[in-house]
């Protein structure tokens, strides 16, 4: 009998922690608390972009020089232009040039950016707009702020998604066969396997540049 006390007793001792060791919430509740884990990744990719990204876009290194820099000494040039978070062969530029738009496709427009001394085409993406150029080509990305690759991904996502609505829609709205163009972006280049025959820009500025004489009115 007191054996069957006992069991009792404990078993109403072992409910009643069972009870109170559970809380429900509401799902209302449980979507308006703020968790360790949440990250605003449109907000971050806006103070990104005008706070640290645009700012720095006049260090942005000229095509045609990038270029002859890498023929003359490739390890160097990647030394000092490039940048990336991993560790490997695929490395990130900033890079800018003005030239005469000559071809405008489907997914591209095609550049041959020209100084006094050197011209170089490339091709402006203006459809596929994707990866971690942008976001790595200038080094100013701080890791710590990040608590998994997702949330980090999510900002690249967010940069190329600005780019193609904002970036790329008003240039090639306006822009024609023979035009000038003035083009800041990012490029990514193989520093083992090298090619510099299609270079590809993600664009971060594009200015189509009025001929000389061009009325204003």
């Amino acid at each position: 009998m007191k054996k069957r006390i006992k069991y009792g007793i404990m078993l109403v001792v072992a409910l009643v922690l069972a009870y109170n060791s559970v809380y429900f919430k509401s799902l209302s509740e449980v979507k308006a608390t703020p968790t360790a884990d949440q990250f605003d990744a449109t907000t971050y990719a806006n103070e990104f972009w005008s706070t640290k990204l645009t700012p720095g876009l006049g260090q942005a290194v000229e095509i045609n020089t990038l270029v002859a820099e890498l023929e003359t000494d490739k390890d160097a040039a990647f030394a000092k232009h490039s940048h990336a978070l991993g560790i490997g062969n695929i490395r990130y530029f900033m890079i800018r040039g003005e030239g005469e738009i000559t071809t405008i496709g489907e997914n591209t427009v095609t550049v041959v950016a020209k100084t006094d001394q050197a011209q170089q085409p490339v091709k402006i993406e203006t459809e596929f707009v994707y990866g971690n150029a942008v976001r790595d080509a200038q080094g100013l990305i701080d890791l710590t702020e990040f608590t998994s690759t997702m949330h980090l991904n999510s900002v690249s996502e967010e940069i190329n998604r600005k780019i193609r609505t904002e970036v790329v829609p008003p240039f090639k709205a306006n822009a024609q066969k023979g035009q000038r163009v003035q083009f800041v972006g990012a490029i990514e280049l193989n520093q083992e396997h090298l090619r510099l025959d299609e270079i590809e820009v993600i664009p971060v500025a594009l200015d189509l540049v009025e001929p000389e004489g061009a009325s204003t009115n």
